[in-house]
């Protein structure tokens, strides 16, 4: 009986391999349609993402029937950065026809790789000033926010420009250059069309803070990190003896949908075979400050980061674990082994989980699936080296879970209010689209269910999820699916209207009951040292099976 009881993983790779995406990179390089934009000019391939029917950029007029299973990604998109013109090109097309391909131009300005990145730490090395200290050690280069800073023509255009933390290194040796005294911490910019850096006189650019008051103690490790559109969907199976308890398509996060990427994504979530979620994932992150001394920023969830998990890799970016993985809020360091997810089991529970690097911010990103049914979706806060996270912030993370409980639609949603303000129920049936708050004094939860079946799930809240505010700007949403709305369509940004999440404007008094029903839910994690208080720095609900 005890060997029944075990829980057994598997795993199994899905859409496109490895071959496949070289061989349509190296089409769309050489394709008639983008080498008008590109040929002869100083140019960097960003990204080569895979992406849905309900992911391409454009296909906005349409909403796509949903698949009864899971779908291999459809379409690519490459995002190139030309620096002879300082525009973004990019460039799409079906995967089963990669000839077909359309190219055109951006305004919008992308995140930079980690490519781009390094080659903005090698502009700062040939400078003569700042260049020495790197070479000898003396400061580390890391990435800081802003990542992008708006360096603005007169004729209006923005010029590409990274942001580049230099930050002391501590002494530990008695041997010092009789320079080391006067160092201090700053972040430069540097302008990736002209190749110059730029030095604030502040010793920071706008929207950010640099001085020898340093917030956290881990430096930036510098460790590789995973390109936005690496290989890394695999369908995955969670059996207990020749029952099988969980089914999903497990996503890593720089292969996420969004447009900032969402962590690790779940699609096609079948618990004991019945449906329980077309797709689950984190597509909007933002952080203000207090007094808005930093920021804020609009973050993105698709750099993954490095953390200790030990076991055999079982596909690329995929990790078995023998013993539970451990992030930086385990280690306390940004130094791991491995980037990509780890999967282990904890008890009665499967984990996923992945470590996510936003500027100096580190994000976890965790599923725990219990052999109950019960799903917990978690996100964790922590940080490098910097100035700017010793002030009081708020990070607010929002969740988008797509029911489809047993079926795409013919699903409603019930308010369940314990201490119900009026009448004798508790249950009340959400009609329309509409925005609600949590409310612990009626232990407020809600219910989504088949209308024919009555099976269900309960969306909890999480007692340290905190509480909405102007910038935050709410709880829950409950809205009727549309193809459209996988995000609120805002990239990174430090503008202050942007950066909130735009979630109000998807509220159109639509029916929601008997619908295919989408719930956002919001946590706001506020991190305030001065306070003295010890405060969980992760967060989420949990979804409970009803009449399963």
């Amino acid at each position: 009986m005890a060997g029944r009881s075990k829980l057994i993983v598997e795993v199994v790779p899905f859409g496109p391999d490895q071959e496949t995406i070289n061989q349509l990179r190296s089409i769309c390089d050489n394709h008639p349609s983008i080498q008008p934009f590109l040929c002869g000019t100083r140019h960097l391939l960003l990204s080569f993402e895979l992406l849905d029917l309900e992911d391409i950029p454009g296909n906005k007029s349409i909403t796509p029937p949903k698949s009864s299973k899971p779908t291999p990604p459809s379409n690519f998109l490459a995002t190139y950065y030309d620096y002879t013109n300082n525009r973004t090109v990019i460039a799409t097309g079906p995967i089963h026809d990669p000839g077909c391909i359309s190219a055109s131009q951006l305004d919008s300005q992308p995140l930079p790789s980690t490519e781009e990145f390094e080659l903005a730490v090698n502009i700062v090395r040939d400078h003569p000033e700042l260049g020495c200290l790197i070479r000898e050690n003396l400061v580390l280069p890391y990435s800081a926010m802003p990542a992008l800073i708006d360096t603005e023509l007169p004729d209006g255009r923005i010029e590409r420009t990274l942001a580049v933390g230099l930050l002391p290194v501590e002494e530990d040796s008695e041997d010092r250059t009789q320079n080391d005294g006067e160092l201090s911490h700053q972040i430069v910019g540097v302008n990736m069309i002209r190749r110059e850096v730029i030095i604030y006189e502040t010793g920071a650019p706008p929207f950010s803070t640099a001085s020898d008051q340093i917030c956290e103690p881990p430096p930036d490790a510098n460790q590789p990190t995973a390109r936005r559109g690496t290989l890394g969907q695999y369908q995955v199976r969670v059996l207990q003896g020749d029952t099988e308890v969980w089914s999903f398509l497990a996503v890593r996060p720089a292969a996420s949908s969004g447009i900032v990427g969402s962590g690790i994504e779940l699609r096609d979530v079948l618990y004991r075979g019945k449906k329980v979620l077309s797709r689950a994932h984190v597509p909007i992150l933002n952080v203000r400050y207090d007094n808005d001394v930093c920021g804020p920023y609009r973050d993105w969830q698709w750099k993954e980061g490095r953390f200790e998990a030990i076991g055999t890799d079982i596909a690329p970016g995929f990790r078995m674990c023998s013993t539970p993985a451990r992030t930086i809020l385990d280690t306390g360091s940004d130094t791991g082994n491995f980037f990509g997810v780890a999967i282990y089991v904890d008890g009665e529970e499967i984990v996923l989980v992945s470590e996510l690097e936003a500027g100096w911010y580190r994000y976890i990103s965790e599923w725990r699936l219990h052999k109950n049914g019960t799903i917990r979706p978690r996100f964790g806060f922590s940080a490098i080296a910097n100035s700017c996270t010793c002030n009081p912030h708020t990070h607010h993370v929002y969740w988008r879970f797509d029911f489809d409980i047993r079926t795409a639609g013919n699903n409603f949603v019930q308010e369940i209010n314990e201490r119900p303000s009026t009448g004798t129920s508790i249950f009340r049936t959400m009609n329309y689209e509409i925005r609600r708050s949590r409310d612990s004094f009626h232990n407020r939860q809600w219910l989504i269910s088949n209308k024919s079946t009555g099976e269900g799930y309960t969306l909890i809240p999480g007692k340290n999820d905190g509480s909405a505010d102007s910038f935050g700007v709410g709880d829950v949403w409950l809205l009727r699916y549309r193809s459209t709305e996988l995000d609120d369509g805002q990239g990174f940004t430090t503008d202050l209207n942007k950066a909130r999440a735009n979630l109000d404007k998807f509220i159109n008094k639509e029916n929601i009951n008997g619908q295919d029903i989408v719930v956002w839910y919001a946590a706001h994690f506020r991190h305030d040292e001065t306070s003295g208080e010890d405060v969980a720095h992760i967060l989420g609900p949990e979804l409970k099976p009803r009449n399963w």
